[in-house]
């Protein structure tokens, strides 16, 4: 992370983000935690996101750490990819195996991906639609 201006503000910034990073950990182990306590069907790392979501919208001070972490990972994000690339290295006999079912399950989910997409996307343009027309006729 390449931070620009003096070395105080350099400090701020990263002990924003290592808030964040903080934060980020301890919402994921809230996520682990509800998931063995609860046994829902959901990996905790999803769960940890969802409260998240919940934590930026009920304490808005976590904002500006959760930011500062996001920008620090984002640049990194690629790095992600490496075990899964890994993964299919590893498992390619397999792969090739069942070629045709993966193969299929991947056409499968795209199109229907796209199809909820355009479904969702066509309502939240008919919502707006109205709202618009609700708002053009309502004289106030």
């Amino acid at each position: 992370m390449h931070i620009k201006g003096t070395a105080s503000a350099k400090i701020q910034v990263m002990n924003a983000a290592l808030t964040g990073f903080t934060w980020l950990l301890v919402l994921q182990l809230a996520g682990e935690a509800v998931v063995r306590l609860t046994g829902v069907p959901l990996p905790g790392p999803i769960v940890g996101f969802v409260l998240a979501l919940g934590a930026l919208g009920l304490a808005p001070p976590l904002r500006a750490p959760l930011r500062a972490a996001a920008d620090a990972l984002l640049p990194h994000l690629s790095l992600l990819f490496i075990p899964a690339g890994v993964g299919v290295v590893m498992y390619l006999s397999a792969i090739r195996e069942d070629a045709l079912a993966i193969a299929a399950a991947l056409v499968v989910s795209t199109l229907g991906g796209l199809a909820a997409t355009a479904w969702v996307a066509e309502r939240v343009a008919r919502w707006q639609d109205g709202r618009s027309r609700a708002r053009a006729e309502d004289p106030q």
